[in-house]
């Protein structure tokens, strides 16, 4: 399923493919993440598909990205399982955006790879005046409106990995989507990370908190704005 919103995450197959828990190569790729920022894997630590096996993280260029865009819109199209024509649209749809994101101030999009593509996930810095949150479903409590005039909120807008990490070891260091979301929070520290996900769409919801970010609405007391449709997008936080 592909979750088409105008100005929010491309998040369902986004975010619901995944899993550097399976699809790695060399020891190697891991240690190189690791002398990047992330946290270094020790044996006995986690129980699972061993994390010495994950894909390797890199950020592309935006000329890179260029050069790879039918690329990643080949990743989109396989991670999503979609091969008719509503999936060309999707796949035409996730290329649309994804074009759109790349011309913002501070965007960044790593990729994961073993000898292919496996992965991406991309984002940029969001103020609280940018249309990208447009149909939130709440009034954002006041540490976050201020973190949004300061410049420390990284919108998160999307997550492509294979469908097996929403659901399997969403909860290890190692698990893909972890991998991703950290690196670019570490890479636009201090910021915490926010993401917009349809209020109906359940499994992304689901995947999302499996990977630790936290529901803003069930956070506070304001009431749902009653102006906004059913269909309003939660919004999510997730620290580093």
């Amino acid at each position: 399923m592909t979750v088409n919103v105008p100005g929010r995450p491309m998040t369902a197959d986004l975010v619901r493919h995944g899993g550097a828990d399976a699809r790695g190569t060399a020891d190697t790729h891991f240690g190189a993440d690791a002398a990047q920022g992330e946290k270094s894997w020790s044996p006995g630590r986690e129980r699972g598909p061993s994390p010495r096996q994950g894909d390797r993280l890199r950020p592309l260029s935006r000329r890179q990205i260029e050069d790879r865009f039918e690329d990643l819109g080949d990743l989109y199209e396989q991670t999503s399982g979609s091969g008719n024509r509503a999936g060309t649209r999707s796949r035409a749809e996730f290329l649309r955006r994804l074009a759109g994101d790349v011309r913002r101030p501070g965007f960044t999009l790593l990729v994961a790879e073993n000898t292919t593509l496996t992965a991406c996930a991309y984002g940029f810095p969001v103020r609280g005046a940018d249309p990208w949150w447009q149909g939130c479903d709440t009034r954002l409590p006041r540490t976050v409106r201020g973190l949004a005039v300061t410049g420390g909120l990284f919108a998160v807008s999307g997550i492509v990995v294979p469908p097996r990490v929403r659901t399997h070891y969403q909860d290890r260091d190692w698990n893909l989507a972890r991998r991703l979301q950290r690196r670019l929070l570490d890479d636009h520290a201090p910021a915490l990370g926010v993401t917009l996900v349809p209020a109906g769409d359940t499994e992304t919801l689901t995947a999302y908190r499996a990977w630790g970010w936290r529901d803003v609405v069930a956070e506070v007391a304001e009431a749902r704005d009653p102006r906004l449709p059913a269909g309003a997008c939660r919004v999510l936080l997730l620290g580093r």
